[in-house]
């Protein structure tokens, strides 16, 4: 494998997006150590099926919107690598099915520890990914995949994280949970914002192409707004956690971010705010860790 080829492979792994794998199993592992349950090998497994998840999901979305005609060459997004000729489309679906069969393979040490909902979770998520852009009704071309994406990647995701290093769950870790999900809807808002020209013409009814550009924006502020603040209200109402607080700070950095989806109106020129946003998350994650 040369250089140019090793590129491409990194370019379709989308690591822009790679947070969204991250930070809710950081918010899950803080709130393990919290109470007593952490254990750093169980986290390290944890991370890694979720970052093979993610990259898998990405692979099969390129394949499946190159194959569906969704990607074309007016693209205004970051280069697919199936729609510009960078990896034939088999290779691209091969690797789709690797990663995803790694993340099963390594998830059976989590699955063994755990129990057999862990597996559940798990083969659901590699489902959803698949089904997102997949099949026979894709449902992130009927204006489902922020529902998903808050879903798995939010209460599921931290959920999970907690549940296989404690090996118990409580409605604290669900609720903070919504946090990075919503975080991690706004990225894809971003997205969607970007592509909502190309999305319309080829069918793919998100929720920006049914509702509009300013309910897009208005979604991406939302989350971010409630993910900031649902930390500040859980100090409010226990009383305990006062720190965590802190991740107010994100929206200092926001409005910077908001300010360009608003005025920004050449679709190319918003492929940056995806990283911004992603950086958003990550930043969040860590200061939730840290101030739990």
């Amino acid at each position: 494998m040369n250089g140019s080829s090793v590129c491409a492979w990194v370019l379709a792994s989308r690591p822009k997006t790679l947070p969204v794998a991250i930070a809710p199993v950081l918010v899950g592992s803080a709130m393990a150590w919290d109470d007593g349950g952490f254990n750093f090998g169980v986290a390290l497994i944890t991370v890694v099926c979720a970052l093979l998840i993610t990259i898998g999901t990405n692979l099969c979305n390129d394949y499946a919107d190159f194959m569906g005609g969704a990607d074309t060459k007016n693209r205004k997004g970051p280069t697919r690598v199936t729609q510009a000729g960078l990896i034939a489309p088999h290779h691209v679906k091969v690797a789709t099915i690797v990663v995803f069969s790694l993340a099963t393979a390594l998830g059976m040490i989590l699955v063994y520890r755990s129990g057999w909902g862990i597996l559940i979770i798990g083969l659901a998520s590699i489902l959803a990914g698949i089904l997102y852009t997949a099949g026979p009704w894709p449902y992130g071309y009927k204006g489902l995949g922020d529902l998903f994406v808050l879903i798995f990647f939010g209460p599921v995701a931290v959920g999970g994280t907690y549940y296989v290093q404690t090996l118990e769950i409580t409605s604290s870790v669900v609720i903070v949970g919504f946090a990075p999900g919503l975080l991690s809807v706004a990225i894809l808002t971003v997205n969607n914002i970007r592509d909502i020209v190309e999305d319309r013409k080829a069918n793919k009814k998100t929720l920006v192409v049914r509702f509009g550009r300013k309910f897009g924006i208005g979604l991406w502020l939302g989350c971010v707004v409630i993910a900031a603040l649902l930390p500040l209200e859980f100090v409010r109402v226990t009383g305990d956690h006062v720190w965590a607080g802190l991740t107010v700070l994100i929206l200092i950095p926001a409005m910077s971010i908001l300010h360009k989806l608003i005025t920004i109106r050449d679709s190319a020129d918003l492929n940056p705010l995806l990283g911004q946003t992603a950086f958003l998350l990550l930043g969040y994650s860590v200061i939730f860790a840290l101030g739990w």
